[in-house]
């Protein structure tokens, strides 16, 4: 955790030190990051996410350039500062809440586990799929008593349910079908959860296992403790590291609509 912090820490300095230039340099980092999402197919649209910050910063050079910047109004500016200001104490926060659970793994003997879904494509899950499907089978691999629950309806870009590829997927690697089970109309995180409750008895079972990838596990098992899996853990899938920003700005987003909406309760070990 610490060297992401730090990492984050000495990027803002040296930023400082540039003048009007760091928006710039924001821009088009911002830019560069956002197009090569899109070029990797994620499956969600958030790069337009990057894609507007970018242009933001571009706007925000170009007022600073002209002088424009220093016309506006000082309550404008200050609101300006203000934003940019509390935006990043909520990022530095979800990191502090994010981090310390990206390696978290269960103790053996889950009495299930609960392997969340992501996209799927015609030739089968996603990488950040695979990932939360090979390590679910590494675990049920070891743990022969272990039943998996695998979660994921099909959304409007997947060719059929998510639930239904990763049942294929943990098939092809060994797993037998009747350890299997599949819940195949959750839409997010929170149905996920839900619809796996009812699908088999959570609450009066020993611990229960959320297999996810490491930025997703402190979201997860916080869903899944308020809805009273309060025995529930985390099992962390890897990442890839090129894409771990933009999976964890993300998730903040998903932190702060879920914490807003009462969906989930902030944990530590």
């Amino acid at each position: 955790m610490w060297k992401w912090l730090i990492g984050l820490a000495l990027a803002a300095v040296l930023l400082a030190r540039v003048g009007k230039w760091r928006f710039l340099i924001l821009a088009i980092v911002c830019l560069a990051y956002g197009i090569s999402i899109v070029a990797v197919r994620s499956g969600s649209f958030f790069w337009l996410v990057w894609i507007a910050l970018g242009a933001g910063f571009l706007g925000i050079f170009a007022l600073v350039s002209c002088g424009a910047g220093d016309r506006l109004p000082p309550a404008v500016r200050n609101g300006f500062r203000f934003l940019i200001c509390a935006g990043a104490l909520w990022i530095l926060f979800c990191l502090i809440l994010i981090l310390p659970h990206c390696r978290d793994q269960a103790t053996p003997g889950c009495d299930y586990i609960l392997v969340l879904g992501a996209q799927v494509w015609p030739s089968g899950p996603s990488l950040t799929l695979q990932y939360r499907l090979d390590t679910a089978a590494e675990y049920l691999e070891k743990n022969p008593e272990t039943v998996c629950i695998v979660s994921g309806g099909q959304g409007f870009n997947e060719p059929f349910p998510e639930a239904e590829g990763m049942a294929q997927y943990l098939l092809k690697k060994g797993i037998p079908e009747d350890r299997i089970l599949k819940e195949s109309a959750s839409r997010n995180t929170v149905e996920n959860i839900r619809f796996c409750m009812e699908l088999a008895d959570l609450a009066q079972a020993g611990h229960v296992g959320i297999v996810t990838n490491d930025f997703h596990i402190c979201r997860s098992v916080g869903i899944a403790r308020k809805q009273g899996l309060s025995q529930a853990v985390g099992i962390a899938a890897p990442s890839r590291v090129f894409f771990f920003p933009n999976n964890v700005f993300r998730e903040c987003f998903g932190l702060a609509k879920d914490l807003l909406r009462g969906n989930m309760e902030i944990w530590i070990h």
